[in-house]
């Protein structure tokens, strides 16, 4: 499913959308460039499970653990930036915690999923335009694209169409 998000505060509102439909057990992973408001989309997963404290980019601590306020799941979420190589994954022990929260990880692809068969696979793309030398830059009120991709058999027949933004 490819989703338009006008916004950061638009791709805030999907995060919110999508923390409705996750239970302790998912794993959600992140992919897109820097500035394609992963961190952002992540912030809105967290608001949407009621989860104690900001929920930061954890690039230099690799991974944060946020509480529920109430009896929802925790939320870890981790920056896959800095690793590099499967076995700093699994140092991180996620897969001890991973059955008892909601698991949203920024940069993990090609390394976080092994984590699990059943996952949600969100990239963003943020456009970028021209400057008179050559280089590129990001487009600040450009619509940032977000195509989801549903992995499992956890959502096999999951409407997906919810997170769409009403009128």
């Amino acid at each position: 499913m490819d989703l338009t998000l006008p916004t950061p505060e638009a791709t805030h509102r999907f995060g919110e959308r999508l923390a409705r439909l996750l239970r302790a057990g998912d794993l959600v992973l992140l992919q897109g460039g820097l500035g394609a408001g992963k961190t952002t989309l992540a912030q809105g997963i967290g608001a949407g499970l009621r989860v104690r404290g900001h929920v930061a980019s954890p690039t230099f601590i690799i991974a944060r653990t946020h509480r529920p306020l109430g009896d929802g799941p925790w939320l870890v979420h981790v920056d896959a930036y800095r690793l590099g190589s499967l076995d700093e994954l699994e140092a991180l022990d996620l897969d001890t915690s991973l059955e008892e929260s909601v698991t949203v990880v920024e940069w993990g692809e090609g390394l976080a999923e092994v984590l699990s068969d059943d996952r949600l696979e969100i990239a963003l793309d943020r456009p970028h335009g021209g400057i008179e030398d050559g280089s590129q830059e990001l487009v600040d009120d450009a619509p940032r694209r977000a195509t989801v991709t549903a992995r499992g058999d956890r959502w096999a027949g999951v409407d997906l169409e919810v997170l769409r933004e009403g009128p």
